[in-house]
């Protein structure tokens, strides 16, 4: 009684109505609400539940009902939030924020025989695992793609990549590094620790040692912030200064105005969104009933995975495999309708990877609006090149 009061709950809050006689499938998520990943995590959440309050409408027959449990940026927590998720009979479950969470809690989801879906594993060590129930949208080979589509499509002949320890953020460097090599164009790596707070010792090498034609950026919000500061004062001569995750957000371009312009970043829509597509409004449309506020690339990913996951979610009970594990077979085998989303085409190989993932990127304008730039088939603008903020 408690977890159907808890459910209509739900509903109400997500403006949905549960039909009498339609199907309920309860699916997890386990992500950050609080802790260091917070804000990334409460995004994710805000997407999913965007895709439960279309897919609710559009699906009569079906209701998704979410059960979210706070994992804090924790492994142990995310492990203990799988466990009590799955004890609660979820038929799937949607996390985590970063690989370091995804890891521990998929193997747990694995263990479980429960599937696990993800745009926050995306180092690649989590698809050399043979793990059967694991599934991401998002990995680093397509982060490094979209920025190295980028940076061909600008003409840059070197490149400075800035980048931390971090195990995710030292992969894509090294990635990053090796595909632009391969085209030809000179490349510095330069290490930080996650600790660091000033970057201007690491920016004076960029600017008095490598003088390349753009900067690579790879880590997250707080190192993003001290790199593009650090640039500002001491102006290396950069053409194009880009960013993989965590940066094309209308939160930075609000809160760093004097920072973000010219700046490339990954995304998955304009902001504000173009409204190209029927499913791009209604996406934006629904994001601002719920939270009168605008998307970001986060939002906007969990967003399209979560439909991927509710469409197979409802072929494999059509089929009458959900409950026998069939559920990972119907999103390898995928659909013709669900493939297809703001990601682009979707298909999930034998390790659950997408390999066709390639990172949309966008490009900040001076009055804080956020383009798409590259790749050429989604873009909605032309790049400011050369650009930087100051």
């Amino acid at each position: 009684m408690k977890e159907m009061a808890a459910a209509c709950l739900l509903a109400a809050a997500l403006g949905v109505t549960l039909p009498a006689q339609a199907k309920d499938f309860r699916v997890g998520v386990e992500l950050p609400f609080t802790g260091p990943l917070a804000q990334a995590g409460t995004e994710m959440k805000r997407g999913i539940e965007v895709a439960v309050d279309v897919y609710n409408r559009r699906h009569p027959a079906n209701h998704v009902t979410l059960i979210q449990i706070d994992d804090e940026s924790n492994p142990a927590k995310a492990v203990a939030a799988v466990e009590k998720l799955a004890s609660q009979k979820v038929v799937a479950i949607t996390g985590a924020a970063n690989s370091n969470c995804a890891g521990p809690a998929s193997e747990a989801a694995d263990k479980a025989g429960i599937v696990y879906m993800t745009s926050g594993g995306t180092s690649a060590d989590m698809v050399s695992r043979g793990l059967k129930t694991f599934f991401r949208v998002s990995n680093t080979p397509g982060y490094a793609k979209g920025m190295l589509g980028l940076f061909d499509s600008l003409g840059v002949k070197s490149v400075s990549i800035v980048y931390s320890t971090k195990d995710a953020t030292s992969d894509l460097a090294r990635q990053l590094d090796t595909a632009l090599k391969t085209k030809g164009v000179t490349t510095t790596l330069h290490a930080f620790d996650p600790s660091m707070t000033d970057f201007k010792p690491v920016i004076n090498k960029v600017k008095l040692q490598d003088k390349p034609d753009a900067m690579a950026m790879i880590g997250y919000e707080n190192d993003y912030v001290g790199i593009l500061r650090a640039s500002k004062v001491l102006k290396p001569s950069l053409k194009a200064i880009a960013a993989p995750w965590a940066f094309a957000s209308p939160k930075m371009a609000s809160s760093f105005p004097d920072l973000v312009p010219n700046v490339y970043g990954a995304t998955v829509l304009a902001s504000p969104a173009d409204y190209r597509s029927a499913d791009q409004k209604e996406f934006s449309e629904t994001y601002k009933r719920l939270f009168n506020t605008e998307s970001n690339y986060q939002s906007q990913t969990s967003f399209a995975y979560s439909l991927l996951l509710f469409d197979a979610i409802a072929r494999a009970d059509k089929a009458g495999t959900l409950d026998k594990g069939g559920l990972a077979e119907s999103l390898r085998k995928g659909g013709s309708e669900s493939q297809e989303s703001f990601l682009g085409k979707v298909a999930f190989d034998a390790r659950g990877d997408n390999p066709g993932y390639v990172a949309h990127m966008g490009q900040f304008r001076t009055d804080g609006k956020l383009v798409l730039v590259s790749p050429a088939e989604y873009a909605t603008a032309k790049p400011q090149y050369p650009g930087v903020p100051w």
